[in-house]
């Protein structure tokens, strides 16, 4: 599927289905929203906000947060939600896509969390230049919390081959992440837990990643 396609679909989506995956957070936010409270966070960086759920819970519990997305009709729905929740002064939006270079400075973030957006239709090398730029974004020490869908997933090995473990349902395409890649993302940061949960009716199977970046960076 090629990148304007993607995007296409993603602004199709969040402008017919505006509330899809519902208001409240998701549960790796929650996870992660602790995480990062305990590390002494206090800005976060999403990456793929989607329409906002998580970058809105992020909000609340006192964080300030930069929501990315390369579709604007969801950004737009996340300004929105933003100003009616009175969270407008902790919200700010950007179109990124991750296909490109992340467009932030070194140390410019003390937290950072993508919920299913490495496992997006990247490259394992796109998917490795992410990772690295993350870790460039983030202060010393600060926090990474991510989730992809992984190889025990059932739709891993079916539909159409993309190659790369990049397989195609109902022009949607997604990675597959298995654990030794996982492992190799995490190589020079310390890797704190990988847990498995499962999401959706499918059910969608998924690893939560948190990691952190060291200290002395």
């Amino acid at each position: 599927m090629t990148q304007d396609a993607q995007r296409e679909h993603w602004q199709h989506t969040y402008e017919a289905h505006p509330a899809m995956y519902g208001a409240e957070p998701s549960d790796p936010a929650l996870h992660a929203a602790d995480v990062f409270a305990k590390a002494g966070a206090r800005d976060v960086l999403e990456l793929g906000a989607g329409h906002g759920r998580d970058a809105l819970h992020f909000a609340r519990r006192g964080f300030t947060v930069r929501a990315t997305d390369f579709s604007p009709v969801g950004l737009g729905r996340i300004a929105e939600g933003a100003e009616a929740a009175g969270l407008g002064a902790r919200v700010a939006t950007q179109v990124v896509d991750a296909r490109e270079p992340l467009p932030f400075g070194p140390s410019s973030t003390d937290a950072v969390f993508a919920h299913m957006l490495l496992c997006m239709d990247l490259s394992t090398r796109r998917i490795e230049e992410l990772v690295t730029e993350v870790r460039r974004a983030l202060r010393p020490g600060g926090t990474f919390v991510y989730t992809v869908r992984h190889t025990g997933d059932a739709h891993f090995g079916t539909g159409l081959s993309h190659g790369d473990d990049v397989y195609e349902h109902g022009g949607f395409a997604v990675h597959f992440f298995s654990r030794e890649l996982v492992d190799r993302l995490a190589e020079g940061w310390t890797l704190q837990g990988v847990h498995a949960f499962e999401e959706g009716a499918l059910p969608r199977r998924l690893w939560r990643v948190t990691m952190t970046a060291p200290a002395n960076d």
